[in-house]
């Protein structure tokens, strides 16, 4: 009678159990399910969305509708980019609130649908993939449209991942936005052409803004709508007038940016000073653009034509920032991890100019090795470089404050000036393969324009971690020695390591 009670409590035990087992299951599924949580181990949270982001879409007021639009058959490559743009978009979708929603549509086989495609501006791309011995070529689509009530936004071809997050976010700021921010872009003054020279600088900022010229020669103000005034490159003289209406937007609460080349360097390699007249205005800010030239130790790789030869070599002229050039402190160059430029010339500030209410950052500085070279510019490649006294010097600032008028009496409460003393890096021809230079530009108009926050999306994927340039041959020779073989040689240690404990321990 014993024996079978106990059994019973012992069965009666095991299916109470089960049955708690089986209700913890459920309840954590159910948690789970209505719980959304991710890790990612990533320094820079390469595989998940940003807080700006979710800040974004958690903040809709009515529904956005994403459509992705990749064909199956693409090469495997493809394949995986439409498995990473699906998790992200699944992030989306989760951190939405249920005002995100979208849907991965293959159009490979439906006619009318690549009509409609090609009319939303989504190109049928080509692929080649070896199939049965040989090359051929593949027709698909990896374009995506964002819809907002009745608007659209396109993205025609996603290629990489690197950079998604800010389009997909910025695209949907536009599209939920009542109104757009405007940029101002001085097109006299011989500046750099926004249609031939820095068509790609100017094209990653039209996602966000609307762009508008200005011509300082015919204007007499400044549009009060404008948020942002961008003098690019300019490389004739500036009159008073028009120093007046730069002076007087700045003093109304407006934010410029200057990027202006202290030298001018044309073809033959042949430099001379370049007088714009705007360090008339920007030394009464405290700010004043040198006419000269800073080498650097830490120097980018620069091409040269000889003949029909064509050569590469790291090149002073063209400094290298680093990690440790750029402020820290400030989010437009903090993540930042390397921008080369060309033909740069360092910047004094006056700190007595500068009103005691108005934040002096040195956004970027050369590396310790830097010198200077000034009236007689040498660019010739291929002569002998030798450092004299070396420093760091600066070649990018931002003001940032109470900024007194340089003409009149007056004080410009929370207005903002950025001066960076190179212009060449944002050249087309130049910005190709520099991604952390088109970061760089477009970080400070954000800065200037927009909510800060939107910067660490598109800082997120890290292009370059260059050696520090003050390390020695014998360090270097080290780390990359290290690399190569500190990995195998710590495995075949601990393995000896293992393999005389072991015997030790039969041993005794």
């Amino acid at each position: 009678m014993n024996y079978k009670f106990t059994k019973f409590q012992q069965e009666a035990s095991f299916g109470t159990t089960v049955a708690l087992v089986l209700a913890i299951a459920i309840v954590l599924n159910f948690i789970s399910y209505q719980l959304f949580v991710r890790y990612d181990l990533t320094k820079n949270k390469d595989y998940s969305i940003s807080q700006a982001s979710k800040q974004t879409i958690g903040n809709l007021d009515d529904v956005v509708n994403i459509k992705a639009y990749f064909s199956q058959n693409a090469p495997a490559q493809y394949s995986q980019l439409r498995q990473e743009v699906g998790d992200l978009l699944d992030e989306y979708q989760n951190y939405s609130k249920g005002n995100i929603r979208y849907e991965m549509i293959d159009p490979t086989k439906d006619d009318e649908l690549k009509m409609q495609l090609r009319s939303l501006g989504i190109p049928e791309v080509q692929f080649n993939v070896m199939e049965k011995d040989k090359y051929q070529v593949v027709n698909g689509y990896m374009g995506i449209v964002i819809t907002y009530g009745d608007k659209n936004e396109v993205l025609p071809v996603v290629q990489d991942t690197n950079n998604f997050e800010y389009q997909l976010t910025s695209k949907i700021i536009k599209l939920t936005s009542k109104v757009q921010p405007v940029l101002g872009i001085v097109t006299s003054n011989k500046t750099l052409s926004a249609e031939s020279e820095i068509k790609n600088a100017i094209e990653s900022l039209r996602g966000l803004y609307e762009i508008q010229d200005i011509d300082l020669s015919k204007s007499k103000v400044i549009d009060d709508k404008i948020k942002t005034l961008l003098i690019l490159g300019p490389r004739e003289k500036f009159f008073d007038s028009q120093l007046k209406q730069v002076d007087a937007f700045i003093v109304k609460g407006g934010s410029a940016i200057f990027m202006v080349d202290g030298v001018k360097v044309e073809g033959g390699l042949q430099a001379s000073v370049n007088d714009t007249g705007l360090n008339k205005l920007l030394e009464k800010y405290g700010i004043k653009i040198n006419s000269n030239l800073v080498l650097d130790s830490s120097a980018g790789i620069a091409s040269f034509n000889q003949g029909f030869m064509t050569f590469n070599l790291q090149y002073p002229f063209w400094p290298k920032i680093t990690k440790t050039g750029f402020a820290a402190s400030n989010p437009a160059v903090s993540k930042l991890e390397s921008v080369t430029l060309p033909w740069a010339s360092s910047i004094d500030i006056n700190k007595e100019v500068v009103s005691k209410t108005t934040a002096i950052t040195e956004l970027i500085k050369s590396s310790p090795k830097s010198w200077t070279q000034t009236d007689s510019f040498n660019l010739n490649p291929q002569q002998e470089f030798t450092p004299t006294d070396s420093k760091s010097y600066l070649l990018g600032v931002m003001l940032k404050g109470d900024i007194k008028s340089a003409y009149t009496k007056e004080i410009g409460k929370n207005s903002r000036v950025v001066v960076i003393s190179d212009s060449d890096f944002l050249r087309d021809n130049f910005m190709q393969g520099q991604s952390d230079s088109m970061n760089l530009f477009a970080n400070l108009v954000d800065s200037l324009s927009l909510d800060e926050s939107l910067m660490s999306i598109r800082a997120k994927g890290v292009t370059s971690r260059p050696i520090k340039a003050d390390l020695t041959d014998a360090d270097k020779n080290t780390t990359r020695y290290g690399n190569v073989f500190g990995i195998t040689l710590l495995v075949m240690a601990f393995g000896v390591y293992r393999y005389t404990s072991r015997r030790k321990k039969r041993e005794n």
